[in-house]
């Protein structure tokens, strides 16, 4: 990555020659360099990952939606379900986007930053989204059964996986392996001071650990080290090293192996036989495509083959991603019914206008609750001592 450095001048102008001193000005604040430019294409890849499981949440699975919509999405889009069953893959995409976010912010940063940084960023828009999930579950016209009352609260600590509690958001069970690699970071790398020999060390330990974790079939290993995630993670990380520096081998073997192992994973997790009665049918090539695209996508960031994209929407795509990622698989149902079994309306102007709903709702989410709540928690923590 290329920094643009503003420094300031080596000396004050010289008085001019009169003979007698120049009265003293006004004093200049110190000129500081200028922090990286913002990545907008990530912010767009975010965007376009989300979508991703939209789609797969929408059209590419049955379960819960096929409530919604009356009938199996199989019957509501008899060709594209098969396209988006691979949607789910954005998931993926995101870890590897968060390995080279992560890894960006936590550079240079004191723990207790971090830490107040993360969870300001998290947690004013999912507590929301808990709330308003379980209220409009909680509705008699809503057919869907929210959880209990003592579950929704467990979910307001993002803890409810481990603890066993019934999810209020589905799609939650991302943010407890987002949680658990904030923590590992933090420990391995943003505490001790990070730096590149660090980093990569992290690296090294965690793929190595990761695979001995799978090979011993340790549960307590699985949780905290998260063999099947970490790959993505991992890779992303390697990415942002090669964002500082394209020359660096070691970023590129770091993004390499990452890729190598996170689509065995996505294979072995993900791949299904050719079934007749299987919803959908992915294969290992569209499964290993869409993870290599994924991987590419943030290479070329990471290279600045992208930095074109440098328009302002695409910060507020960015901006939209995490509110919309929380609440469109839930609500996203309610609306489906009402649009397409309440309204009549056809299964492609159903799914059009439930993603514009959805998008909204996130666009109010961020307008009322993370731009006002977002920078009141990060100063609380940071002062906490």
């Amino acid at each position: 990555m290329t920094e643009t450095v503003v420094t300031a001048s080596a000396s004050q102008p010289a008085p001019a020659a009169t003979g007698t001193p120049a009265a003293p000005g006004p004093a200049r604040p110190p000129r500081r360099p200028a922090g990286p430019a913002r990545l907008r294409a990530l912010d767009g890849l975010r965007l376009v990952a989300a979508l991703m499981v939209a789609l797969y949440h929408y059209g590419g699975r049955g379960g819960a939606v096929t409530e919604a919509w009356g009938t199996s999405p199989q019957h509501q889009f008899p060709t594209l379900h098969n396209l988006f069953a691979y949607g789910c893959l954005g998931v993926q995409v995101f870890f590897v986007i968060s390995g080279f976010v992560i890894c960006m912010s936590g550079w240079g940063r004191s723990l207790s930053s971090f830490f107040a940084s993360r969870a300001a960023r998290l947690l004013p828009a999912y507590w929301v989204a808990v709330v308003l999930v379980t209220a409009v579950f909680a509705l008699p016209v809503v057919a869907y059964e929210a959880v209990s009352p003592s579950d929704a609260l467990v979910n307001l600590t993002m803890l409810q996986q481990p603890l066993g509690a019934d999810r209020v958001l589905g799609v939650c069970w991302t943010l407890w392996a987002e949680v658990r690699f904030y923590a590992l970071f933090a420990l391995c790398v943003v505490l001790p001071g990070a730096t590149r020999r660090r980093v990569i060390l992290f690296c090294a330990c965690w793929t190595l650990a990761a695979a001995l974790a799978q090979a011993a079939d340790e549960p307590l290993l699985d949780v905290v080290l998260m063999p099947e995630y970490a790959p993505f993670f991992i890779g992303g990380i390697g990415l942002y090293l090669v964002h500082r520096d394209r020359r660096d081998a070691c970023g590129w073997g770091i993004a390499a192996v990452g890729f190598l192992v996170g689509q065995h994973y996505a294979v072995r997790e993900l791949w299904n036989a050719a079934d007749p009665d299987a919803f959908a049918h992915r294969t290992t090539a569209g499964i290993v495509l869409v993870v290599a695209i994924g991987f590419a996508a943030v290479a070329a960031i990471a290279l600045g083959l992208l930095n074109r994209a440098d328009w302002r929407w695409l910060t507020v795509a960015g901006a939209l991603t995490y509110p919309f990622y929380l609440v469109h698989e839930h609500l996203g149902w309610v609306v489906i019914h009402a649009l397409h079994r309440g309204a009549g309306l056809d299964s492609a102007t159903t799914f059009a206008l439930t993603l514009a709903a959805m998008l909204l709702l996130a666009w109010l989410l961020n307008r009322y609750v993370e731009k006002p709540l977002t920078p009141r928690l990060r100063a609380a923590l940071s002062r906490v001592r």
